[in-house]
């Protein structure tokens, strides 16, 4: 299913040269040659680079194409709204939206972690934090908007313009990049000695549980006094218990300093709860009812 659902995301990115391509092509005709160089050859890069990165799996190149998939769907709205036509219009935003559900799918997640994993690693991404998620759009959209008008205007001559909005484009990326990055990271790993849970996100250093001392895991129940490392994640939480006190560190606020916690119980979001869940039986884990 995993694999199935990367070639589908390799086969509706490619398919957008005959949808959003066109819809471009129609939007830029009558602009000004070197807008219409500037705006075909960033669209042919733009794909060419979320085409390569699906072809390595690797936790790099998940950050590259959840960042730039979703812009599939900005240029086929803008492209639409400047005389691409209803059809060509409808295409190429309808292609976007399947493209960009599928870049954020747990089986795609889960494939390009596991691309970077080393020896007998076993990843299981975990959702976003809830307030992160709903901060992305704000976050993503001007560097999107930035990095799409900034090089127009300039090649319209539009030099002010132009210019601040590639150097905000070129701001936000930098920055971004490495928070966005970090998403990517959020996993947790199995391997034959324990489980082991990264999220810098949330944790000031990586912790490793030993096999031996993991009592349990399944699905937490309403009112559980668990520490919670889900970042008030939406959707099922698991609960891990443990045979002893386990110390965890984290990340500290801004401004702010790391906190230890000490913990018999915690809460994870994994994307694929149940999914977690039978690997963590797998590994030895024995399984309760919540």
């Amino acid at each position: 299913m995993k694999q199935l659902v990367v070639w589908l995301f390799r086969l509706s990115w490619a398919g957008l040269v005959f949808t959003t391509g066109p819809a471009i092509g129609n939007a830029l005709d009558g602009r000004s040659r070197p807008v219409q160089y500037v705006g075909t050859i960033g669209a042919w890069i733009a794909w060419g680079v979320v085409l390569l990165v699906s072809l390595v799996p690797t936790t790099v190149s998940l950050t590259v194409l959840r960042t730039l998939a979703p812009a599939s769907i900005v240029v086929g709205v803008v492209a639409w709204a400047n005389h691409a036509g209803t059809v060509t219009g409808v295409a190429a935003v309808a292609l976007g939206i399947v493209t960009s559900v599928l870049a954020y799918s747990g089986e795609l997640g889960e494939t390009f972690a596991q691309g970077s994993a080393y020896g007998h690693e076993r990843r299981l991404p975990l959702r976003p934090p809830g307030p992160v998620l709903l901060l992305l759009p704000v976050t993503w959209a001007p560097m999107v908007a930035c990095a799409i008008i900034g090089p127009l205007a300039l090649s319209a001559r539009s030099w002010v313009i132009g210019a601040v909005l590639a150097a905000v484009a070129v701001a936000l990326s930098v920055e971004l990049a490495k928070r966005y990055h970090r998403l990517s990271k959020r996993w947790l790993v199995l391997v034959p000695a324990g489980v082991v849970l990264h999220d810098h996100f949330l944790l000031a250093e990586t912790n490793m549980m030993a096999k031996g001392i993991v009592g349990s895991a399944g699905l937490a129940l309403v009112g559980t006094e668990a520490a919670n490392f889900t970042g008030n994640a939406v959707g099922p939480v698991v609960e891990i218990r443990l045979r002893e006190l386990t110390t965890f560190v984290l990340a500290a606020p801004p401004r702010g300093q790391t906190k230890a916690l000490h913990v018999q119980s915690l809460l994870i979001s994994p994307t694929r709860p149940g999914r977690a869940l039978q690997a963590l039986h797998d590994l030895g884990v024995p399984s309760t009812a919540g």
